[in-house]
């Protein structure tokens, strides 16, 4: 593929975000572009089309192969492409869709280094997260324990609430097989919500690793943004799966044989039913604009974010 695109065709311009799916996990094949479609090839040479313009986030698990072409009509229709172990317990590495913004990357770097102003986003996450406002005179420090003692027992009601035994979140990631079953289902949960999330992170400009109440990561404020949705979309559906499974009931009229590929499925439900894509960025500019630091202005050379997102022409409700 040369610099401007498929000989008679125009370069493909990216969907907003918010009227994509949301994730697709790919395993055992070769990613490809044949006939100008983006496919996976299994060992069998079965092609399988994939409408990678209409992704946020690829997720490649162990076995699959990627062609050049394939990595670069990935990133010119603005999907994310992300390397990551069995059932996204591990990250690898992560393909840019439209790359990283200076005045975005400025503000994020101000807002974390200035202590008075990480902390004004902190407590806004908090207050998104838990629906109340974060106590007063608190440290981030001392506001990171109080979170996570909050997360921990709405961990033991869910568990409480649906059957489940719960001995709390542990796994090892080099030993995904001895983790058990709703540990497992979470770790797939939490991967499909960071997935698009580190997908609208970066559309928008920001970089993955900045973090505010997560910091030394290559994903830390994938963490912070993903962890204010986790308890209302993945978490709950993660349970109700590892409840079905273990009590062998039918979920939905369905008896669930495999745990995680029923949780990725429901996730990828989840995320359509409560609208992530479109809220995801918004949450991010509210988050960050609690810092009270005013936007860098772009320099003239910049290139625009990944995904533009204008007013449709159609009237509200319709897509443009």
């Amino acid at each position: 593929m040369s610099g401007r695109g498929l000989p008679g065709l125009p370069p493909p311009r990216p969907i907003p975000l918010r009227e994509r799916a949301s994730i697709l996990f790919v395993e055992k094949g070769r990613i490809d572009v044949l006939d100008g479609a983006f496919v996976l090839v299994d060992e069998q040479g079965v092609r399988m089309h994939i409408p990678i313009g209409g992704l946020a986030c690829l997720m490649l698990e162990p076995g699959t192969r990627v062609s050049h072409a394939a990595a670069v009509l990935a990133s010119r229709a603005g999907t994310l492409l992300i390397w990551v172990g069995e059932a996204g317990v591990r990250l690898y590495a992560a393909g840019q869709p439209g790359g990283a913004r200076a005045d975005r990357l400025l503000l994020q770097a101000r807002l974390a280094l200035d202590d008075d102003a990480r902390l004004r986003v902190v407590r806004k996450m908090y207050e998104l997260r838990f629906g109340e406002e974060a106590p007063g005179r608190r440290s981030v420090d001392q506001l990171r324990g109080i979170e996570g003692a909050r997360v921990r027992e709405t961990y033991r009601l869910l568990a409480q609430r649906h059957g489940v035994k719960w001995e709390g979140r542990r796994y090892d990631p080099a030993a995904w097989d001895v983790s058990d079953t709703v540990n497992r289902c979470l770790s797939a949960a939490t991967a499909a919500l960071y997935g698009i999330t580190e997908a609208a992170i970066l559309a928008a400009g920001y970089a993955p690793a900045i973090g505010f109440l997560h910091s030394g990561k290559p994903q830390s404020f994938v963490y912070d943004i993903a962890d204010i949705l986790k308890f209302e979309t993945v978490v709950p559906e993660a349970f109700r799966v590892c409840a079905a499974f273990e009590a062998r009931r039918p979920l939905d009229g369905q008896v669930v044989q495999d745990p995680v590929a029923e949780v990725r499925r429901r996730c990828r439900d989840a995320f359509r039913r409560l609208n992530v894509l479109a809220r995801l960025i918004p949450l991010i500019e509210e988050v960050l604009s609690a810092g009270g630091l005013p936007l860098p202005e772009a320099p003239e050379e910049a290139m625009p974010v990944a995904f533009s997102d204008p007013e449709g022409l159609g009237d509200a409700g319709h897509r443009g």
